[in-house]
């Protein structure tokens, strides 16, 4: 029987923060191997475990995964979590639908938010590219609190103005169009992990500023429905995995390890 899967990181979130999440959901038991000195990361790279001399690392199934999207692609491939079938994912590709794909990205960092009719056609892109959208935003907010004090003002501003006018609007009109046609979740009719990535995300808006959700009640519900679900709910609790927002000790320990 293999092991429980051994993450690689500091004790903070961080770009292990949405793997936690992922496993957590799909109801995996992990463990975790805090690197607490430049000494331990330096060991990690002299032992030949880290390709590209950087962490999150995360040992399972007898392979020692690096890159973040690399890993969450195979968990969630691994514990069912990335749609019923390829086709569920490629569609797109098999249908001649790549512009679409593109198309979607280039919404999602655009100034308007696409119309319901252009968010139907392309549906078929599925979850890699609401997956990458919501890292994207998820990976700005995440920065804010080690970037230098002299930018962290403009910074949460930007962070919040492209939250508030790019993103939301974006989910909430695809939440729109879900909604008339049944289905709980973002792409198919049960959990995947654009899920659980999506209301990780949520929730650090809620942290940046509540108000931010406000005018998005269908994002308000996905958040409760979502974080109802027995394996999500139970992360949530006190004592889980899951990691704090960082303060400033944790940041000037992480400086030091990192060097950045």
């Amino acid at each position: 029987m293999a092991g429980k899967p051994v993450l690689h990181y500091f004790n903070a979130r961080g770009r292990m923060e949405c793997i936690r999440w992922l496993l957590a959901a799909a109801g995996v038991e992990f463990e975790e191997k805090f690197i607490q000195s430049p000494e331990d990361l330096e060991k990690l790279r002299k032992d030949g475990n880290l390709m590209f001399d950087q962490v999150p690392m995360v040992e399972i199934d007898g392979m020692k995964l690096v890159q973040t999207r690399a890993i969450l692609n195979y968990i969630a491939t691994k514990y069912d979590l990335y749609g019923k079938d390829v086709k569920e994912r490629t569609l797109y590709d098999v249908l001649g639908l790549k512009a679409c794909a593109t198309t979607a990205r280039r919404w999602l960092s655009s100034e308007r938010p696409p119309s319901s009719s252009l968010l139907m056609a392309a549906y078929p892109v599925g979850i890699d590219v609401y997956t990458e959208g919501i890292l994207d935003l998820t990976e700005m907010i995440l920065q804010l609190v080690i970037c230098p004090p002299d930018q962290r003002e403009a910074k949460i501003s930007l962070a919040k103005d492209k939250t508030k006018n790019r993103y939301l609007p974006a989910f909430e009109k695809l939440m729109k169009v879900l909604k008339s046609h049944g289905p709980d979740y973002l792409v198919g009719k049960r959990l995947t992990r654009v899920d659980i990535h999506l209301l990780e995300l949520l929730l650090y808006v809620e942290e940046l500023d509540a108000s931010l959700l406000n005018p998005f009640p269908l994002l308000k519900a996905f958040k409760s429905r979502i974080s109802s679900l027995p394996n999500v709910k139970k992360f949530l609790q006190p004592g889980s995995q899951r990691k704090p927002l960082m303060d400033a000790k944790q940041v000037e320990e992480a400086r030091k390890i990192f060097k950045f």
